[in-house]
């Protein structure tokens, strides 16, 4: 039987004011609020393709009118105070169910591909970790294969210096770890400028 692959995609729910506020600040909600729906729709398209089971995990509540295929995508609700303490909820759920190896992807990143999801899991059946970072100094991607929670605590979040803390902390303990492409999120009107993505 196939080891148990789980990709994790962290979702805002689609509501104006709520998705996008950077980009919000000079577009307008309604605005960012189309941009976050197109990068959802990418961030999905390129999940499908993969041979891992999916979960969507929402920030508020697990929207069943989105369009989201409950067939394809486990709904789930984030649980925590930060963005570390939710993901590390997430991996130890999936890994207390029986999960071999786990990536979780936001749904920030345009250029997110099916076979560089593929590429992460397949970098974890060599590797302890796995990690894609963006170039606003955070990462878009990150994976494991079995429950490290240390990576989630005391990561100043939302700041240029995520990744750098989070490979401290992963060389410290010595993990074995394959780096993805960089890539670029999108947060303002620049990143959405820089991007060419089309809506």
């Amino acid at each position: 039987m196939k080891e148990k692959n789980i990709l994790i995609i962290f979702v805002k729910n689609q509501e104006p004011g709520k998705v996008k506020t950077r980009l919000a600040k000079t577009k307008g909600e309604q605005n960012a609020l189309k941009v976050y729906r197109r990068l959802v729709e990418i961030t999905l398209e390129a999940a499908i393709g993969t041979e891992a089971d999916k979960q969507v995990w929402y920030s508020s509540h697990a929207d069943q009118e989105d369009g989201i295929d409950e067939h394809d995508f486990k709904k789930f609700v984030q649980i925590g105070t930060d963005l570390g303490e939710r993901m590390s909820v997430a991996f130890r759920k999936v890994f207390y169910d029986g999960c071999k190896r786990a990536i979780i992807i936001g749904s920030d990143c345009p250029d997110i591909t099916t076979e560089l999801l593929e590429e992460a899991f397949t970098a974890l059946e060599r590797y302890d970790m796995v990690i894609g970072p963006a170039a606003d100094g955070g990462y878009y991607l990150l994976g494991m294969n079995r429950y490290i929670p240390d990576l989630f605590t005391d990561i100043p979040w939302s700041t240029h210096t995520v990744l750098k803390c989070t490979m401290k902390k992963i060389n410290e303990k010595n993990l074995s770890c394959y780096t993805l492409p960089e890539l670029n999120d999108i947060d303002t009107e620049q990143d959405l400028k820089e991007s060419g993505l089309k809506l």
